[in-house]
């Protein structure tokens, strides 16, 4: 029998405020644990919150960017649930008046582009880190209280693979509205998996399971793939799917049940009465919508467009919002893109990979970059001499003509100047000209290499070979 996937994902993202979500309290990373807390966000019973109106404004913004709804009127709900890393054994969220109703995320996979749409957005309050030691555990409330956005899913993913290909494109929408730093090792983006498998030909969906707490895109999808054979084994041998959250085993490679899957009732859900309903003017909501940057895809699709360079160029390019701002600056200083398009990918990408720099503070100005290139295409420069000049103005900034004035860099062009290199190869390499008279064509190629050996390789070969050809006729 075929069986047919349903994922759907659930990805809570740290939202970049200052502040936490209902207090002044810090949200920065890596400080002692329990020292940026308040009887706020401790749960203290008649501390009061204050909701933190960036987190608002970053919430909408992402609903804005995938195209939801925004409803103008939302409120926010008490989700009772008693485990340790939530003091007040309740969490304010949002249950049926979110802020953002509806919008999809663009995968490509395998050729195919498919949009994958979104129940909703809400926002919420992050809980505390438990931390566990041998004998011990302990719980850090540095992290409890920190907004955080909750993106969830229709079952529309198909496979372990659309579902990396999900949460790659979302992340990359959310850094490039500058919503979250979407650093794992930091938690910023963290999901819960919801799979079931059904017939191929059945409509209703199977029974789903709920792999909690993924903080890798890796993670994601090798639990996937392990827990869709798992029940594909236990449907085939006549067995049945049960309801329940599962917690994911990298070292094991498996799935292990946590406990029977809630359902929405099970929280008991009602109004917050500490927060009044959230108003959103539409004139505000307007303007947000005006300061969105150019979606990934859509800016991905003009610079092939605009630019003429590769599908490929420009997926690699627009990957980093900075990096494809990049490129467009310096392409207004050269006449080749894709001459820009590789320098940028092969020896910039690389150099800053190596360093763990960032585009945005490099020394090498876009205007520079496309200078450079603009000596290669005029033939100024040779390749090898290019990327010389290329790494002094990565290490030291500058501009790359007063660089190549100042070493001597410049191919020779000069008619005289060749003529003088080529007359003395043609004395020293007599016999490799009577070759060529002789029918050789390969001692061309030599003795165009002896020439820019001795001109330390800044002859122009072409020109270089023309006037071999035209000495050797005589």
């Amino acid at each position: 029998m075929n069986w047919k996937p349903a994922i759907g994902l659930e990805v809570h993202v740290q939202l970049k405020t200052r502040s936490k979500l209902f207090c002044g309290c810090s949200t920065a990373y890596g400080s002692e644990p329990n020292t940026q807390v308040c009887p706020v966000c401790l749960g203290y019973p008649g501390a009061m919150p204050v909701l933190n109106r960036e987190a608002v404004r970053l919430t909408v913004r992402t609903g804005l960017m995938i195209g939801s709804e925004i409803p103008g009127f939302s409120k926010f709900d008490r989700k009772s649930y008693f485990y340790p890393d939530m003091p007040k054994n309740y969490q304010v969220s949002q249950y049926d008046q979110p802020f953002c109703v509806g919008g999809g995320v663009d995968i490509q996979v395998e050729g195919r582009t498919r949009r994958i749409r979104i129940v909703r957005i809400h926002l919420e309050e992050d809980v505390a880190k438990n931390m566990h030691f041998r004998t011990v555990s302990g719980i850090d409330f540095n992290r409890g209280g920190v907004p955080l956005m909750e993106i969830v899913s229709y079952p529309d993913l198909e496979s372990p693979e659309e579902a990396q290909a999900f949460l790659l494109a979302l992340k990359q929408i959310l850094q490039y509205i500058d919503v979250s730093d979407c650093n794992l090792e930091a938690g910023n983006i963290r999901c819960d998996v919801n799979c079931s498998v059904r017939p191929a030909d059945q409509a209703a969906l199977g029974t789903k399971t709920e792999i909690k707490n993924m903080n890798t895109f890796k993670g994601v999808f090798h639990a996937l793939e392990h827990e869709i054979q798992r029940q594909v084994s236990v449907l085939e041998g006549g067995g049945r799917v049960y309801q329940e959250t599962l917690r994911w085993d990298p070292d094991a490679g498996a799935t292990h049940a946590m406990r029977s899957k809630e359902d929405a009732h099970d929280y008991r859900y009602f109004p917050e009465p500490d927060l009044p309903p959230v108003r959103l003017d539409p004139a505000v909501v307007d303007g947000w919508r005006a300061s969105l940057p150019e979606a990934p895809r859509v800016r991905r699709e003009r610079l092939v467009r605009e630019y003429g360079i590769p599908d490929y160029d420009a997926g690699v390019l627009t990957a980093d919002q900075a990096v494809a701002d990049y490129f467009e600056a310096a392409v207004r200083h050269a006449s080749n893109a894709k001459a820009v398009s590789n320098w940028i990918m092969t020896e910039m990408l690389r150099r800053l990979s190596e360093r763990a720099m960032d585009i945005r503070s490099v020394r090498i100005s876009p205007e520079s970059l496309g200078n450079l290139v603009q000596l290669t295409e005029r033939r100024t420069l040779n390749s090898n001499t290019a990327k010389d000049v290329f790494a002094e103005l990565f290490e030291q900034g500058g501009d790359p003509r007063s660089i190549v004035e100042r070493r001597g860099l410049a191919r020779i062009s000069d008619p005289a100047a060749l003529e003088s290199l080529v007359d003395r190869v043609l004395t020293e390499q007599a016999r490799s000209a009577a070759d060529y008279r002789a029918g050789k064509a390969a001692a061309l190629q030599f003795l165009v290499g002896q020439v820019m050996r001795l001109s330390k390789g800044q002859a122009d070969p072409h020109q270089t070979a023309d006037l071999l050809k035209s000495r050797l006729k005589t």
